[in-house]
């Protein structure tokens, strides 16, 4: 049904004004409780072989939702309310910015994929943490917070942005990302190289330790999938060496060739970042070499191309203990991450592994 609701009102909508229309939907349905309550139950389901736990949090199931879907944090408990398990707002800049300009958002329908060069648009993190501060949740929910670097802030000056969005997130944060990987903002993947982010990540640390005394707030960092294989090497040996607590694979990709787009040229050739099922290939490609690197010394989440539970499934087996999803999203509708969760359940019954932590790394840790 939603997909030939999507064919008859989204695809003939512009992108970015039918992702407005449905937040708006799904946050007014989130506001009614008869409705949100119904939904929920629809929606929803527990699993309780699917229970995880991850960066010292306790969550419903491993599947989340990415970052870039919620960037103002006002639609937490709509994505609780869609099965969700955990909710990644942002990204979130020092800053409030507009963004780049518009046309910024396009649908490779063909390619199940999107490109984006939306360019961190939010409401900066003065105001996201006024809103998450003032929240009272409906639905029990994971919350990360995602930030970034303002536009205008120049690259020697993106520590200190960063420290001011941390210490200021950080206190309603069940989990901070930095983001260092976005194609959107000019110069943020420089920071991704070690000399840059040694600092940038030490610095984000101690912001959060200073913000939020009385817990360690998980941190991780979200990389491209556009790296060099020895570059994720040295992301990972990184992240072991300060005591990261997770690494994010992969944002968006710059890459179009070798992708077998099927999409009309005049949609690939814009520029920005691609996401959904083209990204498939690499973003797994790069969990498992970083699993190999690291084990279970950090957690791992897995993010690029995932439609289905067997997608999910992969990610797991290759060193996951979370995955999350966005693009598959608007492709699929509200029955979404019912599909993916009961098909998780499924799967994890019909294999050898007693619980979901066990095939963690699964299919890396095989290979000699």
């Amino acid at each position: 049904m939603y997909k030939t609701f999507f064919s008859l009102v989204f695809k003939r909508m512009d992108a970015e004004r039918a992702h407005h229309l449905a937040f708006r939907w799904i946050g007014l349905a989130a506001r009614v409780p008869v409705l949100r309550t119904f939904a929920a139950a629809v929606l929803a389901p527990r699993y309780e072989e699917l229970r995880t736990e991850a960066l010292g949090l306790r969550m419903h199931g491993p599947f989340g939702l990415a970052a870039g879907f919620d960037k103002n944090a006002v639609a937490i408990d709509g994505m609780a309310m869609l099965g969700f398990d955990h909710v990644e707002i942002g990204t979130v800049t020092g800053e409030p910015q507009p963004g780049n300009p518009k046309k910024r958002l396009f649908r490779l329908v063909p390619d199940r994929a999107l490109i984006n060069r939306m360019g961190f648009n939010n409401d900066g993190s003065r105001v996201v943490a006024a809103r998450l501060a003032g929240r009272e949740p409906v639905f029990r929910t994971v919350v990360g917070v995602n930030i970034g670097k303002t536009k205008a802030v120049p690259e020697e000056e993106a520590a200190a942005d960063y420290v001011k969005s941390a210490e200021r997130l950080a206190p309603y944060a069940d989990y901070l990302v930095v983001n260092v990987s976005s194609p959107n903002t000019p110069g943020l993947r420089d920071l991704q190289a070690t000399e840059a982010l040694r600092p940038l990540l030490t610095a984000v640390r101690e912001a959060a330790d200073r913000a939020v005394p009385a817990r360690r707030v998980p941190l991780l960092v979200k990389i491209a999938p556009d790296l060099a294989d020895e570059d994720v090497d040295a992301v990972a040996d990184l992240a072991v060496e300060l005591g990261l607590d997770g690494i994010i694979a992969t944002n968006t990709t710059i890459a179009r060739e070798g992708l077998g787009l099927a999409s009309p040229l005049s949609v690939v050739k814009e520029t920005g970042g691609l996401s959904g099922a083209p990204l498939k290939a690499r973003s797994l490609e790069v969990l498992r070499r970083l699993y190999a690197r690291v084990g279970d010394r950090i957690t791992l989440v897995g993010v690029g191309g995932i439609e289905t539970a067997e997608d999910a499934w992969e990610r797991i087996l290759a060193g996951a203990t979370l995955v999350q999803g966005y693009s598959a999203f608007i492709y699929q509708g509200p029955f979404w991450s019912r599909a993916v969760h009961k098909g998780l359940a499924a799967r994890l019954r019909r294999s050898p592994y007693a619980t979901l932590a066990d095939a963690v790394g699964a299919d890396v840790r095989k290979k000699p």
